[in-house]
């Protein structure tokens, strides 16, 4: 038997059958949603707060902040209220109604920034960081700063061993949009290390194509596309990037619940827009693999699934 913490990771992995034309390579996803909070985050929350306690940044009794679209800090307060810590997190209206409901239930203390028209733009970024820095300078707390946080990376590693287990080592492709840049770095260091001809496919807004060299701008793929580089970001492990319209990520949402029965968040969606354009571009007896990188219950008050 194992804590709640150590439920963390060792996902399923399953192979998409509909929503993939034919000609194309097979497209596998990644069950992150199997994960304690429903997401993928659950892994670096645990690398992140376990590493600051080896070395002393985290002190009992201490407090955590972050900044978050909700994802990050349902992850940080679930692995707050098992360790003991006390978790404040700076988020805003512009993500969902139930990642913040999700953060209050396992004890989060919440700061909202308001948005512009429930967009992701850079000024709210900036502005949650800079709120989550304030509160960085109370006593006895530290702050995570997911985007400047080298060790999140590490928490990804174990993600990277288990897709090269699932498939055999037969992956020749790994598609993952970016937010931190954390998850696909991780991912893409185990990989390439094992198969150094692996292709990593990075993903972001086609609204917001700062990645593509392109300018910043409003969009609605929650958790990426920040509307700047991330210091995460690793061009030297990354193949090439796409880009994918929020309308198009939403809608394959919504193909992925009806047609696959995977019910998954807009990222999720982005990501496997971007994983069938792969799929297509490496043909019949290739294997890409992408991430389910949150769960659909996340968006349920959101346009994305709303009854209409």
């Amino acid at each position: 038997m194992s804590d709640l913490l150590g439920a963390i990771g060792n996902t399923s992995m399953v192979r998409l059958r509909r929503v993939v034309p034919e000609g194309c390579a097979g497209v596998w996803a990644k069950l992150e949603w199997e994960n304690p909070t429903g997401s993928m985050k659950d892994r670096m929350a645990v690398a992140v707060i376990s590493r600051a306690e080896e070395d002393g940044r985290l002190k009992p009794g201490g407090t955590i902040v972050e900044y978050t679209g909700g994802s990050t800090g349902t992850s940080l307060a679930l692995a707050c209220a098992a360790k003991g810590y006390r978790c404040k997190i700076v988020t805003s209206e512009a993500f969902s109604q139930e990642k913040r409901d999700h953060m209050a239930a396992l004890g989060a203390e919440l700061t909202l920034v308001p948005s512009e028209g429930g967009l992701t733009t850079k000024k709210l970024i900036l502005e949650m960081i800079e709120v989550a820095r304030i509160l960085s300078k109370e006593p006895n707390t530290y702050w995570t700063d997911q985007l400047n946080n080298f060790d999140s990376i590490e928490g990804y590693f174990a993600l990277g061993e288990e897709i090269w287990s699932q498939t055999s080592g037969q992956v020749d492709a790994f598609v993952h949009c970016v937010g931190t840049a954390a998850s696909s770095r991780g991912v893409a260091t185990v990989l390439k290390r094992h198969k150094p001809s692996v292709q990593i496919v990075c993903v972001e807004p086609a609204e917001s194509p700062v990645l593509s060299g392109g300018e910043p701008g409003p969009h609605k793929i929650e958790g990426v596309g920040i509307g700047y580089t991330p210091l995460l970001w690793d061009p030297s492990l990354v193949d090439e990037v796409l880009t994918v319209k929020t309308d198009e990520a939403k809608e394959m949402a919504r193909r992925l619940a009806r047609e696959e029965g995977l019910f998954a968040g807009t990222s999720s969606g982005a990501n496997v827009v971007a994983a069938i354009q792969t799929a297509r571009r490496l043909g019949p007896g290739s294997s890409v693999v992408t991430l389910m990188a949150d769960s659909g219950l996340k968006y349920l008050s959101t346009d994305v699934y709303r009854s209409r």
